[in-house]
């Protein structure tokens, strides 16, 4: 990071809360730009996690699930994918399609990755995981399909983001449309769904109006769980109208509620980022800690480059108790 940047943070932090709130975007023009970053940038649902030696692993969707890696966050450089060779139980869920949206995190010595097996606009859907030991191209294990749905479900098992809570529970959100966003709970021995807790609970939905909202991903700050999700048409370049909401919760399943008090069961959702300037249709979102805070990672359909889909970084401040992205 560079010193303005960390002057820049360090001054957002001291401010006091209420000061804060008159940074709350109001209009799409006071939403932040994305923090720089160089290199190999063209993802797509990108997931992000800082190694302890330090490295960035950067994945995203295509092309077996992309990776990307840095040492300073800033440049990004390509690699391999997780999956050169595609298992075959993909076939049944995407047909010669490719798999999107991983989730990766680091829990008792090894990497886990859940991802989405499906095609576009379709809920014969399946979430995977693979495990490793290092995170990197070729040495994932498939451990196959953790979680399905079919043509006949409510539900689309797409978009899965893992959260372990502090009592040592596992819990897996996931879903998009239909009836919104699920959450069921996972033994931390398998990585697969507990055998005694198969209970499918619903964390946020649109009941009128229309049934965007996916990508789901939790993280605990100061005694509430906050939800994040994409809503709106992600995937159209300069016509996508991707946007990211979060409500919060006094427990991990909810109910969530925004910053107005309306229930995320019932099309709420404060907004946290919304298309500004050239930054069009964030979303696809996960947050990251770091060593300097946490990490708002996104991609945006860049209106200065024909819509590609680029990588976003924003550092988030909590001062309030909402996600300020800066």
């Amino acid at each position: 990071m560079s010193r303005a940047r960390r002057l820049r943070a360090a001054r957002l932090l001291a401010l006091p809360a209420a000061v804060l709130l008159a940074l709350a975007p109001s209009a799409a023009h006071a939403y932040p730009g994305p923090g720089r970053v160089t290199g190999d940038i063209v993802v797509h649902d990108p997931a992000m996690l800082r190694t302890p030696s330090g490295q960035y692993l950067l994945y995203s969707t295509g092309d077996g699930l992309q990776l990307r890696t840095s040492t300073d966050r800033v440049h990004f450089s390509r690699h391999s994918s997780a999956f050169p060779t595609r298992p075959a139980w993909w076939r049944t869920y995407n047909g010669t399609s490719d798999v999107w949206a991983p989730d990766i995190s680091h829990h008792g010595g090894r990497y886990l990755m859940y991802y989405a097996v499906s095609s576009f606009g379709s809920n014969t859907s399946a979430i995977g995981l693979a495990t490793s030991t290092t995170g990197l191209p070729g040495s994932w294990t498939d451990h196959g399909p953790v979680y399905t749905s079919t043509s006949a479900s409510d539900y689309n098992a797409i978009d899965p983001h893992l959260f372990v809570d502090g009592d040592g529970k596992w819990w897996l959100s996931f879903g998009s449309w239909w009836t919104g966003i699920k959450m069921i709970r996972i033994n931390p021995g398998t990585g697969k769904q507990h055998a005694t807790d198969t209970a499918r609970r619903s964390l946020a939905s649109r009941p009128t109006g229309t049934k965007a909202v996916e990508a789901p991903s939790l993280v605990k700050r100061g005694g509430y769980y906050y939800l994040f999700a994409s809503y709106d048409t992600c995937c159209a370049g300069t016509s996508s109208t991707y946007r990211i909401k979060v409500g919060r919760a006094t427990r991990v399943t909810g109910p969530y509620y925004d910053r107005n008090g309306v229930s995320m069961l019932n099309n709420g959702g404060t907004p946290v980022l919304e298309s500004h300037g050239r930054y069009i249709g964030p979303g696809g979102q996960s947050v990251m800690a770091d060593v300097d805070g946490d990490l708002l990672v996104y991609h945006y359909y860049d209106g200065q480059d024909n819509g590609t889909p680029k990588l976003g970084v924003n550092l988030l401040n909590w001062s309030s108790g909402w996600p300020v992205a800066y």
